[in-house]
């Protein structure tokens, strides 16, 4: 089975809404599939060079203050979204679609995209401790999600794990393997007629 239209998504999460949101608009698909690049908290568990596929996207940096005074959505008391008519509030984490069939060893509970990468490890263990359930960090996946959710257009996202997070040493990257993995993981999705609908 093809990809069918493929387009980029841009770089970050401004980006990557506004782009999706024109591709949407223009082509009206029937389910859209984010293929790309992310850190993994875990390496041990998510090796470089790994795929991933994911059940909830959540966003962090959205809201005020950094560090350990930021506060998102849910604590500022207001949605990124008002919920109206058939879509629910946005606060800062949206479920996704999954392909049925995809092996659960390749799927993992939370990707978390963040309007800057993390550069250290402290900054990585922040995002852990916000959100726990987190396996990987990129930094378009909410926002193309957020366009999907608008949309009522069931998105998922397979992710090739391409350096730990946290990690700035191109060294310790592998990109080419990342998306040679990612690409095999969305070959799999496309493959599958039906996808799980996002369980909100």
């Amino acid at each position: 089975m093809g990809f069918g239209a493929m387009h980029l998504a841009g770089f970050g999460p401004v980006a990557a809404a506004a782009r999706t949101a024109a591709l949407i608009e223009r082509l009206t698909p029937q389910r859209v599939l984010l293929i790309g690049i992310a850190g993994a908290y875990d390496t041990s568990r998510h090796p470089v060079g790994s795929a991933l596929v994911f059940d909830r996207v959540a966003l962090h940096g959205v809201g005020a203050g950094e560090g350990a005074d930021f506060l998102g959505p849910p604590a500022l008391g207001f949605p990124q979204w008002p919920a109206q008519g058939e879509t629910q509030a946005i606060e800062d984490e949206l479920p996704l679609a999954v392909p049925h069939g995809i092996d659960r060893v390749g799927r993992a509970p939370l990707l978390l995209t963040t309007t800057a990468a993390s550069a250290t490890a402290e900054q990585a263990n922040e995002c852990l401790r916000r959100f726990p359930a987190a396996a990987a960090e990129d930094m378009e996946g909410f926002a193309v999600a957020f366009a999907c959710a608008l949309a009522h257009i069931p998105l998922a996202i397979a992710r090739g794990i391409s350096n730990p997070v946290g990690e700035r040493n191109p060294a310790r990257w592998n990109i080419p393997l990342a998306l040679a993995a990612a690409l095999r993981a969305a070959r799999g999705a496309l493959e599958q007629p039906h996808w799980e609908p996002p369980r909100t």
